[in-house]
């Protein structure tokens, strides 16, 4: 589908990197300008939005940047990446029974700095800290401020493994939460499953597999399974512009905010044409209505 632009959600397999599922659907849709919304690591699953053509514009402006998890972790286990997949630094004798586990993980919700693991794609002085731990290199990090807006406990079994939800913030690392709560309890925690159940608004429904892509794509049906730009802008206000007005922005143009229709108090606007077309987004600042992302030129 050379020709669309829009949105597609993958339910990523584990073992794919992001990158690797960008490259798999490079192939079966015949699309070199793929972008992503939000790295999975490759032992995690669900909901990857992928970005076609001029979509690849909305990766980095998106409205909806909160993610929602469904995570499994064994307390008493510590490793170096803080997954089950690393080396095991520790094994601990767990004496912690679910409430104690629910009372810990209760300290981490709201408001909280979090340190990022070594093994991620944050760069410190230009690289990135999983090439630097793959070197054996350590390096200190800055905390960051994340938030944690909810963690149900779904799940628990006698060998202490627990199954949670997480609703949280961009730049959350569900790994880091999960080692920081089996500190708190004195015996280590490690994940053991992840999959994302939710990202930039979309959800697990969405999507669809790697299999079903090529399918579709088999069947020349694969554009029908995404959904245009604009979807993903619905949260903002929506701006109408006149003809005039449509010609004025496409060509650059700052607006009076106060002649256009559907602007007030809010800052960033999707915009749409006299037609009724998507154009793109638009700021209100220094008095001026200006669009700063342009998803099409013919309207």
């Amino acid at each position: 589908m050379p020709d669309f632009t829009g949105i597609l959600c993958i339910d990523k397999p584990s073992g794919f990197t992001s990158f690797d599922v960008v490259a798999k659907m490079r192939g079966i849709a015949r699309e070199r300008r793929i972008g992503h919304a939000g790295t999975l690591d490759p032992m995690a699953t669900g909901v990857l939005p992928l970005f076609f053509g001029r979509a690849t514009k909305a990766c980095d402006i998106l409205p909806l940047q909160d993610k929602r998890y469904t995570a499994t972790f064994r307390l008493g286990i510590t490793t170096d990446t803080q997954d089950i997949t690393g080396a095991v630094l520790s094994q601990s004798p767990v004496n912690a029974d679910r409430k104690a586990v629910e009372a810990a993980a209760a300290q981490f919700v709201g408001a909280i700095q979090q340190v990022p693991p070594m093994y991620s794609a944050v760069k410190v002085n230009g690289q990135r800290l999983y090439d630097l731990a793959r070197r054996g290199v350590e390096v200190e990090r800055q905390a960051r401020e994340i938030t944690i807006y909810s963690i149900e406990f779904l799940d628990c079994d006698e060998e202490n493994t627990y199954s949670i939800d997480v609703f949280c913030s961009k730049g959350t690392y569900i790994r880091t939460l999960v080692a920081d709560i089996g500190e708190a309890l004195g015996c280590g925690a490690a994940l053991t499953a992840l999959r994302r159940t939710m990202a930039a608004g979309f959800t697990l429904d969405q999507c669809i597999t790697l299999e079903q892509a090529q399918q579709l794509a088999g069947e020349r049906r694969l554009p029908a399974a995404g959904v245009p730009v604009e979807y993903a802008f619905e949260p903002l206000p929506k701006a109408q512009l006149t003809e005039m007005q449509t010609k004025m922005a496409l060509n650059g143009v700052s607006l009076d905010p106060s002649r256009v229709s559907g602007v007030g108090v809010a800052e960033r606007y999707s915009v749409y044409s006299d037609k009724g077309i998507f154009i793109g987004i638009a700021a209100v600042a220094g008095g001026n209505f200006k669009m700063t992302k342009l998803f099409t030129l013919e309207v």
